[in-house]
């Protein structure tokens, strides 16, 4: 297949804009262009026509034609895939296909049709590829442009902090040189009314606080500023002074300032509270006051489950812990309430600790000390219970994904994700889908619950649900988007992270009493579960 020539002309003939891909004069191009509205006969479906020498293949384009002009050995059912390729490219490009709009957008049309076809040969693009080539645009380097924008505009406020800290520095020297009647000296200030300036050394480190100027920097007496004796240091990183000196360029040296930066914060003072809270784990979770008997519930999740359907693996761990604030409430009985839901059936396996009776079968589930003499510790928390669970029943499942890719002919797949809370004992907060991108494509979404955003740096979408509980419309959701590409397993696997309220082994506590009797204790419970290892593959 050669296509010599991809042109729109008018009705008559005459061209609105055409790319040669072969060596053609214009003479050439408009005298067949001039004689293809003559060739076409009248009262026919067909698309072509021929000379002796070239074939036109068109396509009417609302008053206009659009055309290509190759040789008469091309392959015909080529040239009208490439034909159709050229209209879309057209229609995406001019909100109406006439005379003005195409001549407004010449130049990219013509850059585009050079996506399409290169030296008479058809390209393998579709319209996706095109439009994105065409753009040229860079989400990363967006951010890096954002970041760097950010980082010089604290630059240049630490800047003018630092040498509003050196202007009163040096105003505060003058008042005292004057108070100590420095009349003449060096630069003669005799009579004229103007003190001497003296030049003095930057100090090492200046304070962060502006209306603060260190004594020993004012007692300074006025001295030529000594060299340092560290000498030029090679391969030797970058300081933040540097960074600011970059980020500002001559700025710096065209004031003749010599400004030496204290080093920043330690980074671990800074990023403390950031740390604390991700260790805590619990995320978005209500709070727990504390009676003086507390329980905490803590469940772990790994769950691989199959995109066909199906589990490949399912692992929960989960342990109780006893804290007794106290001495009073040392001790005492904790009766386990009956399950409401039979997860795990017999694969669920509790292990109870070394001085804690184990329990008796087909009795009530009772945690109490092997012996009643003794107490619980106080102060000091104390696992008392643990259990865990492995197999492939996916009754199990507490939150079900289905991520349905669908490739259409355009070269772009339309991507359908839903889920849905099958264990109605718990709700899930801070929920996040996150499903990867075929590289070099972004989506368009086009019906979505909850929020959505991109993450640059595993170039995958991120779809968030605060809260998912079956009292409420959050009990099941959806995500649609487009995306370029025609890999279906390009969006797998999709990787889940929640923090769930409740227990999903269904481990609650149903009342706690004193070894000797009497009323029930009142206590209270935290339990929640966290998904480590959440993948659909």
């Amino acid at each position: 297949m050669v296509v010599l020539a991809a042109s729109i002309c008018t009705k008559g003939g005459k061209p609105v804009i055409s790319r040669q891909f072969r060596d053609m004069t214009r003479a050439r191009i408009e005298s067949l262009l001039a004689s293809f509205p003559k060739l076409i006969p009248t009262n026919t479906q067909h698309t072509s026509v021929e000379t002796a020498d070239v074939r036109f293949v068109y396509q009417p384009l609302e008053d206009l034609y659009i055309l290509l002009i190759t040789n008469k050995a091309s392959n015909i059912l080529q040239d009208i895939d490439t034909l159709h390729l050229f209209a879309r490219v057209v229609s995406d490009m001019c909100r109406s296909a006439d005379e003005r709009e195409i001549l407004k957008n010449a130049f990219e049309l013509l850059g585009a049709f050079d996506e399409i076809v290169s030296m008479g040969y058809k390209e393998n693009v579709n319209l996706m590829q095109v439009r994105s080539v065409l753009e040229m645009e860079s989400h990363e380097e967006k951010i890096q442009e954002i970041i760097a924008r950010n980082k010089e505009a604290e630059a240049k406020e630490e800047l003018k902090r630092r040498a509003k800290q050196l202007e009163m520095q040096r105003r505060e020297q003058q008042r005292r040189t004057a108070a100590g009647g420095g009349g003449s000296g060096y630069l003669g200030g005799g009579m004229s009314g103007y003190a001497a300036v003296p030049r003095f050394e930057a100090p090492e480190t200046i304070s962060h606080t502006p209306s603060h100027v260190s004594s020993t920097a004012a007692n300074t007496p006025a001295r030529t500023p000594a060299f340092k004796s560290s000498g030029m240091k090679l391969g030797a990183k970058k300081t933040r002074q540097a960074e600011l000196l970059d980020a500002l360029g001559g700025d710096v040296l065209a004031s003749g300032v010599g400004v030496e930066l204290s080093a920043p914060p330690t980074p671990a003072v800074l990023e403390q509270p950031t740390q604390q809270k991700a260790n805590d784990g619990r995320g978005s979770l209500p709070e727990v006051a504390k009676e003086n008997v507390h329980i905490l519930i803590k469940e772990q999740l790994s769950l691989q489950l199959l995109r066909d359907g199906g589990v490949q693996s399912m692992e929960l761990k989960g342990d109780m812990n006893l804290q007794i604030a106290d001495p009073v409430y040392a001790q005492i009985r904790i009766a386990l309430a009956p399950p409401t839901t039979d997860f795990g059936g017999k694969n669920l396996q509790f292990k109870q600790h070394p001085n804690v009776a184990k329990f008796g079968p087909g009795k009530e589930r009772i945690i109490a000390l092997k012996d009643s003499s003794r107490s619980f510790p106080v102060d000091q928390s104390l696992a008392v219970l643990r259990w865990r669970y492995a197999g492939t029943d996916e009754s199990n499942v507490p939150l079900s994904i289905n991520c349905w890719p669908t490739p259409s002919n355009d070269g772009t797949v339309e991507v359908s994700i839903e889920y849905e809370l099958e264990n109605e004992s718990i709700s899930l907060y801070d929920t996040v889908i996150s499903i990867p991108l075929p590289d070099g494509s972004y989506p368009t979404v086009s019906s979505h619950s909850g929020e959505w955003s991109l993450d640059p740096s595993s170039h995958s979408i991120s779809w968030s649900i605060p809260h998912i509980t079956a009292e409420d419309d959050s009990k099941s959701g959806s995500l649609i988007f487009t995306v370029g590409g025609d890999d279906a397993g390009a969006f797998f696997p999709v990787d889940v992270k929640f923090t769930a309220q409740g227990s999903l082994a269904g481990v609650e506590v149903a009342r706690i009493t004193p070894v000797d009797g009497g009323d029930e204790v009142p206590f209270s419970i935290d339990a929640y579960m966290t998904a480590e290892d959440f993948l659909v593959l």
